[in-house]
């Protein structure tokens, strides 16, 4: 059972925003976006890196893998390519 749950967990994180995004409309999208813009920027500059102000992050489905997410966090002032594994430091480069 342990095993079908942890295959499950994309299909079913996907399953329950796309629920969400019906249910409660754009809103719950538009402020699931703004959290994941907002941590990342969070991240990066406990780190070091400057981000004025979080304009969007993208997921970099080609990068990401299981257990390592890629996005590519707009900033007002930069634009950073950011590699998130659970319990690590983020990997941040500079794009822009």
């Amino acid at each position: 059972m342990e095993v079908l749950m942890k295959d499950c967990r994309p299909v079913c994180v996907a399953a329950v925003v796309l629920t969400g995004a019906l249910v409660f409309g754009d809103a719950s999208v538009q402020a699931a976006e703004e959290q994941v813009q907002g941590m990342l920027a969070a991240q990066i500059r406990s780190q070091g890196f400057t981000c004025e102000k979080p304009l969007g992050a993208t997921r970099d489905a080609k990068r990401s893998r299981p257990d390592y997410a890629v996005w590519v966090l707009k900033c007002s002032n930069a634009t950073y390519r950011v590699g998130r594994a659970p319990d690590m430091a983020a990997k941040v480069e500079p794009l822009r």
